[in-house]
């Protein structure tokens, strides 16, 4: 079975501080720099599974890395240089503490908040009489205050301004860039006969500049439709095929787990942790248009390690 990376304890060259995210580990350097090493780990209902995901982070890194290129003409972003199949380098920037979430069709959250009889999500109106799945007549965005630990709230934009986590004029500059790449998202999405139903982006400051970091329209942070039979299932009734980790949520829902107070998380067996490398690389192959090269993992440490190094010392020099 293919190695995963579970935990990064690396030690690189000018190398100052290191934060875990859920599936991220943010290696600061004293030049500037971001070293993030995208792990296997994969996380749902903001816990953390114990098993990790074979070539998980490499389909994620991957896609980030084609999607960060391909909308720098309509927001800049903190991407330098990916030196590992696993790993970006870029521009250390002072995170905005809000998640820029916007949704272009009635799903996850928003399709379960609507269940539960709720009309108005983040402040935002949703109409009545749709079915999950719908599309919305004009996406929304709904926002969430970025948490270090714990669940992300979800918070209205008069909040955010009301509170100065963000300045006015800063804000409507952050829904204008997410209204721009959700739209180029999917028109990307769509050349590849996918929908894209919803995602997030994060944005940061640098040198007084709004800017993109972080990873933009993978499976961990978007939720993807096959275009082919959309219209079709929803008419019918039917679930939609999607590629998005919401199936992994579907999984530990059946196994009784959803993050709550009380709840065991359960163990994935080997045969749906296969399945779930599987349906990552679906999706790269599906978003991009191009085969998945699987990447050596018999030492992914070492691999990691020494092509982070040979990066860092070409760019000092």
């Amino acid at each position: 079975m293919s190695e995963a990376i579970i935990e990064s304890t690396f030690t690189f060259k000018g190398q100052t501080n290191v934060y875990n995210g859920k599936v991220r580990d943010v290696y600061t350097m004293d030049n500037g720099l971001l070293v993030m090493i995208a792990s296997d780990r994969i996380s749902a209902f903001d816990h953390v599974l114990p098993k990790g995901i074979p070539h998980k982070g490499q389909v994620l890194n991957q896609v980030a890395t084609m999607f960060l290129d391909a909308t720098k003409d309509i927001v800049p972003n903190w991407l330098i240089a990916t030196p590992d199949p696993s790993v970006a380098v870029g521009y250390a920037c002072d995170p905005i503490r809000v998640e820029m979430v916007i949704r272009g069709y009635m799903s996850g959250h928003a399709a379960r908040e609507y269940k539960a009889g709720k009309r108005i999500l983040c402040g935002v109106p949703m109409p009545d009489g749709m079915k999950e799945n719908d599309k919305f007549p004009v996406p929304i965005i709904t926002p969430a205050t970025k948490a270090d630990e714990g669940h992300d709230e979800d918070i209205s934009r008069e909040e955010i301004i009301f509170q100065g986590i963000v300045p006015e004029a800063d804000y409507i500059k952050l829904e204008e860039y997410t209204r721009a790449l959700f739209q180029r998202g999917s028109e990307m999405a769509a050349a590849e006969g996918l929908i894209l139903v919803d995602t997030k982006y994060e944005f940061g400051m640098r040198n007084g500049e709004i800017i993109l970091i972080d990873e933009i329209h993978t499976p961990d942070s978007s939720r993807f439709f096959y275009a082919d039979g959309y219209a079709e299932r929803q008419e019918a009734g039917e679930a939609q095929k999607q590629l998005s980790k919401e199936f992994v949520r579907e999984w530990l829902m059946e196994n009784d787990f959803q993050g709550l107070d009380g709840q065991t998380m359960p163990v994935m067996p080997d045969e749906f942790v296969k399945v779930v490398t599987d349906r990552y690389v679906e999706l790269y192959e599906m978003i991009t248009g191009n085969d998945f090269d699987r990447a050596d993992t018999s030492d992914i440490t070492a691999r990691i390690q020494g092509n982070v190094d040979v990066f860092l010392e070409s760019y000092e020099a």
